[in-house]
Formats: C-alpha cells, sequence, structure tokens
C-alpha cells in the first residue's frame, strides 16, 4: 500500500465526468506518494486514458478535486499543468514526424527557456548561453536513450522502439516529477516489452520520477508496478498489490481472464 510517511504528489478526489449522459469516469480517487510507480488497468473503454486526460487538463471533472504538488489544478490548462512538473506519453506517438529527433526534445525543452523574446530576437548573450545549455540538455538525453547518432534523422523514420524511446525522451526534457505513461508496451513484441520495463525501471531511478502507468500487458504490469488499480465502467473495482490484483476474483471476470490467475 502507498507510504503513510509523506503527502501524496498527485491527489484526485472523488473526481467525475460524463460525456453524453455516459459517465466515463465516477468518484475516482487516487494517492500517489513520491517514487512510486503505480498501475492502472482496465478493460477497453473502462476509462483509464479519461483519467489521464483530467489529470492534464484536456478534460475538466464535472465533480471532484485534483491537486498536484498540494496545488489544485482544475481549471488550469494543459500547458500549465506540464509547468507545474507533470509530463504524459500517449498511447499512439505523437511525434512530430516531419522534425528531426533533436528538434523533437527541443521543442520541449522550450518551455523553461529564460530568455525573453526580445533577447530571442537579438540573440544576445544570454541567449546565446541559453541555446547552449539547451544544446547541452538535449544532447544528453538523446545519449542516455541511445539517440545521439540519429539526432539529424527524421522521427517518422524511425522503428517503433526507438520512436517511443524519443517520446519519452522527449517528456523528459520539461524536467517533470510525475511522469503519465499511456500504454507504453502498445505494438511491441515481446522483447521489446522485455527491454520497455528495464527502461521504466532505469528511468524511474535515474530521474527520479513518480510514475502512474497505463498498461493492457500484464507482463509489464505486473512485472514493474509497486500497486495497481484496476477501473471498469469507470469505477474502482480494486486496488492493492501485483500478487492481490492477480487473485481479485472482481478483475479475473472484469479483465484478466482465467488464465491469468
Amino acid at each position: 500500500m502507498p507510504p503513510n510517511t509523506s503527502e501524496p504528489l498527485l491527489e484526485l478526489a472523488t473526481c467525475s465526468i460524463s460525456f453524453g449522459g455516459l459517465k466515463a469516469v465516477d468518484s475516482f480517487n487516487l494517492q500517489l506518494f513520491p517514487g512510486e510507480l503505480v498501475g492502472l488497468i482496465g478493460p477497453n473503454g473502462a476509462g483509464k486514458t479519461t483519467v489521464f486526460n483530467l489529470i492534464t487538463g484536456v478534460y475538466k471533472p464535472s465533480a471532484g478535486q485534483i491537486r498536484f504538488g498540494g496545488k489544485l489544478l482544475n481549471g488550469k490548462k494543459p500547458y500549465q499543468i506540464t509547468a507545474c512538473g507533470l509530463a504524459r506519453t500517449f498511447q499512439n506517438i505523437r511525434l512530430f514526424g516531419n522534425l528531426s529527433v533533436e528538434e523533437n526534445v527541443k521543442i520541449a525543452c522550450h518551455l523553461h527557456y529564460q530568455t525573453s523574446l526580445f533577447g530571442s530576437v537579438w540573440k544576445g548573450k544570454a541567449y546565446r548561453e541559453e541555446e547552449a545549455r539547451q544544446h547541452q540538455k538535449i544532447e544528453s538525453l538523446l545519449e542516455v536513450f541511445g539517440l545521439k547518432q540519429l539526432s539529424r534523422e527524421k522521427a517518422a523514420g524511425l522503428p517503433y522502439g526507438q520512436q517511443r524511446r524519443l517520446e519519452i525522451a522527449r517528456a523528459l526534457a520539461t524536467d517533470p516529477k510525475l511522469l503519465l505513461l499511456d500504454e507504453p508496451a502498445a505494438g511491441a513484441n515481446p522483447q521489446e516489452s522485455r527491454e520497455l520495463m528495464a527502461l521504466i525501471r532505469w528511468i524511474k531511478e535515474k530521474f527520479k520520477l513518480t510514475i502512474l502507468l497505463i498498461e493492457h500487458d500484464m507482463q509489464v504490469v505486473m512485472g514493474i508496478c509497486e500497486r495497481i488499480l484496476v477501473l471498469d465502467y469507470g469505477e474502482t473495482i480494486a486496488h492493492g498489490k501485483p500478487e492481490e490484483i492477480r487473485k481479485d476474483p472482481k478483475v479475473i471476470e472484469a479483465y484478466l481472464g482465467e488464465e491469468a490467475v
């Protein structure tokens, strides 16, 4: 269960949202503590990505509150939430395909640029120093993710595994405290899934991150998550450690299937 020695980094309290009379998420509660790696699972249409969209400001909850670092997120725009230290990836990789690997990461770095518009136009000393710092940061991230030698390549031309690494590197360029991963193993083969598990564990420790993960690949979820919440029809039906979730009758009936017991 979650630690009780610190304040939650992210807290959702009785959050709900409906679309056309259909309640997509109903009274959802979550406390995510610093350093945790937590999974959010459930059948298709259970409301998992809707929860991510609520957290990141894509949707506004019709009821409930969302707090990050103690600050209320309700009503904030996605870019404002990203600036608070929260980043996400998507199930369908959303890279700028016509831009280079380096340019994709550089776009994310602009969130923390300190130089004024005037300084950017005139390219003064402060601007040049800022550019040098950001270039070093980009090179370091690409090196870490094994993409430095591909920095000039178009993102669209990369194989799936490298595109996924680039998307995570771009998210990390915003200097997040919390990383939301939406089905990072989607489309991956078994070998890529194993490599992804190792990568997620590594970046959690390397970048001192808290991670919330949506995933259908049960090998990934059970292999890396410290605790798991299960959604079905917008409601939480189970919450616990992987070994508890694996044996929960409600989860087996709703999602995992008998062979997963």
